[in-house]
C-alpha cells in the first residue's frame, strides 16, 4: 500500500506551497478577511497543535521534531504493510503522514511552524492552522471512520 505515499507527497507540496506564499506575500500578523468566518492569519506557532508548549524556551522545537519522525517512520511501516482492501485506512495513513511531513520541514528549516487558516465566530477564534494540519485532522477523522465501519463489518459477520 505504499502506493498511496503520491497523496502525502501532493499534502507536503501542498502544505509547503501555501505556508512560502503566506510569508512571502503577508507580514507576520498580518490578516485578510475570505469570507464572514474566515481570515488568512500569518502567524509562527513554535509548539505543537493550539500552541501547546509554544512558551517552553526552545527544546519542544527538538521533541517535537523527533516525535514527527518517529511517528513517520511508523505510520511508513503501517501503510506497507497494509491489505489492499485497506483502502480508506490507507488515505487515512497517507494524509497524517503527508501533513506531519509538512510540519517536520517548517520545525526544522525555521524552529516554528508556520499557520494562517483563522476560523473565527463573533470573537471566539479556533487556533491558527495549516495545510498540514488540516490532512492530519482529516487523516484522523478518516481513520476513525474506518475503525468505526472495521467494528461493524465485524459485527455483521458474528452474526
Amino acid at each position: 500500500m505504499l502506493r498511496w505515499l503520491w497523496l502525502s507527497a501532493l499534502v507536503v507540496v501542498a502544505d509547503q506551497a501555501s505556508k512560502q506564499f503566506i510569508a512571502a506575500s503577508m507580514s507576520l500578523y498580518d490578516s485578510i478577511p475570505v469570507v464572514p468566518f474566515l481570515r488568512l492569519t500569518y502567524v509562527h506557532n513554535t509548539g505543537a497543535a493550539f500552541s501547546f508548549l509554544s512558551d517552553a524556551g526552545g527544546w519542544q522545537r527538538w521533541l517535537f521534531a523527533g516525535l514527527a519522525i518517529v511517528i513517520g517512520a511508523i505510520i511508513a511501516v503501517w501503510l506497507g504493510r497494509l491489505e489492499q482492501r485497506q483502502k480508506l485506512l490507507a488515505v487515512s495513513l497517507a494524509l497524517i503522514l503527508g501533513g506531519a511531513v509538512g510540519n517536520l520541514i517548517n520545525r526544522l528549516v525555521y524552529g516554528y511552524v508556520i499557520d494562517f487558516i483563522d476560523v473565527y465566530y463573533q470573537a471566539w477564534h479556533w487556533p491558527a492552522f495549516n495545510v498540514a494540519d488540516a490532512a492530519i485532522s482529516i487523516g484522523v477523522a478518516l481513520m476513525l471512520l474506518d475503525s468505526l465501519l472495521d467494528g461493524r463489518r465485524e459485527a455483521q459477520q458474528a452474526d
